[in-house]
């Protein structure tokens, strides 16, 4: 077992870049299946979630080479299999990406439910609407989604709610579907528009991502391309909360400032200094941050893969600030682990009430999902002394070198191996 030593206490300072995007990365790798020749994915982040998704490619009978640490060659040419099992898709938020791309590739899929981060139902009920809709029969059946179809034929699609997941699926299983398909009240996310990019150059037909409304007139055929995957917003957004938490002044490299408006706009209203250049944003904190309100929305709204990060950030603001979440159900379980190092919250149902204390005290707690755990950093850098971060493997899904980065940028973060209590025991 893992965990992370912070000696906090510190600002942050210096140059950091960014890597691709986990949540591109985790939609473009499966929608290579759908390619009738040889694929190059390049800026992969090099993250837990991505070795997660090219194994089950493997297993599926894609071959897989990797070239570095960011760039993957994947011929799709020999995958004969249709179906993901439970063991395969464990601990993978991302699983339900097969089942749009295998119904797109060989209008059969059969896919265990997606595991991942614990913060809410993860309903796919708008993903069968879609998939339904183009022509297949959707079952649950002993725990695995299955769908088959004679045929894919292109339909209108409206989804009763904003889903990225959702959008994602119709669009890898419509773009060689017959006909025209109509996703209404799609989501607009930047890795949803990079997702059509990447089929695009593969010959796809989508018109409209990034909108309410995506077109995507299906073609016989994708052809094999060279990709590179977007830089990583959440990422880019953790480390400039850090830098605003700590009274930092960083850099942060190979980003799109049009994907950090939302965030940037938030953390100006809290105090900090940030300048934007073509590719990178500069980070200044001098004072205490102002308290202020966010409220989770779809994009462009405030990210809530952002909401654990920034809420941390409110717990040393002056005033009271309040938190409202618009798109989980249950995306405050981190909340405890802040109250045990001092912080003043009060959750009720989507909404958390802080009230700003002037710091935080070390104590030992957990990453309970993904963006909790990169919140949990961020506190043990705020505390003066030595705090301790369990369940790290929730951070290695989504930040590529976390400690190698925040290092370079002088925080005092190790990760360091303890004894498994329990493994001992049993042994014993």
């Amino acid at each position: 077992m893992e965990k992370f030593v912070i000696k906090g206490g510190k600002p942050i300072r210096g140059t950091v870049r960014i890597s691709g995007a986990k949540n591109a990365a985790v939609a473009i790798l499966p929608a290579v299946l759908l390619a009738d020749d040889m694929c190059v994915i390049e800026n992969l982040p090099d993250i837990s979630d991505v070795s997660a998704i090219l194994y089950v490619m493997r297993c599926l009978g894609a071959q897989v080479r990797l070239i570095n640490k960011s760039t993957v060659e994947i011929d799709p040419r020999h995958a004969n299999s249709y179906v993901v099992t439970k063991q395969m898709a464990e601990g993978m938020r991302a699983s339900s990406y097969f089942l749009g791309a295998l119904l797109g590739r060989m209008c059969r899929a059969r896919v265990a439910p997606p595991g991942g981060c614990n913060f809410g139902v993860r309903p796919i009920d708008q993903h069968i609407k879609g998939f339904e809709a183009l022509g297949a029969k959707m079952t649950i059946e002993n725990g695995m989604v299955d769908g088959v179809a004679p045929e894919l034929r292109g339909a209108s699609v409206y989804l009763d709610v904003v889903s990225v997941g959702a959008t994602i699926n119709i669009m890898l299983a419509a773009v060689k579907a017959k006909g025209l398909t109509v996703i209404e009240n799609a989501a607009r996310e930047p890795h949803i528009v990079d997702l059509a990019n990447f089929l695009n150059s593969m010959g796809a037909n989508i018109m409209g991502a990034g909108t309410g409304m995506i077109k995507i007139r299906g073609v016989e055929r994708l052809n094999g391309t060279n990709y590179s995957i977007i830089p990583d917003q959440i990422e880019a957004g953790t480390y400039m909360a850090a830098a605003v938490a700590t009274a930092g002044d960083i850099t942060i490299t190979n980003v799109t400032p049009k994907h950090l408006e939302s965030i940037v706009a938030k953390l100006r209203e809290m105090g900090a200094e940030i300048e934007e250049f073509d590719e990178a944003v500069r980070v200044k904190m001098i004072s205490r941050p102002k308290k202020c309100n966010v409220k989770t929305l779809p994009h462009p709204g405030f990210p809530t893969d952002m909401q654990p990060q920034i809420a941390t950030v409110l717990a040393i603001a002056e005033g009271t600030s309040i938190v409202t979440e618009g798109v989980w159900d249950s995306r405050f379980r981190y909340v405890d682990q802040l109250t045990l190092m001092g912080a003043d919250i009060q959750v009720d149902g989507k909404m958390a009430v802080i009230t700003g204390v002037s710091e935080l005290t070390p104590a030992p707690v957990k990453a309970v999902d993904l963006r909790a755990g990169a919140a949990m950093i961020i506190a043990g850098l705020m505390a003066q002394g030595q705090t301790e971060v369990e369940n790290i493997d929730h951070i290695d899904r989504g930040y590529e070198n976390i400690v190698d980065k925040f290092t370079a940028l002088g925080a005092d973060i190790k990760r360091v191996v303890v004894p498994d209590d329990m493994a001992a025991y049993k042994q014993a």
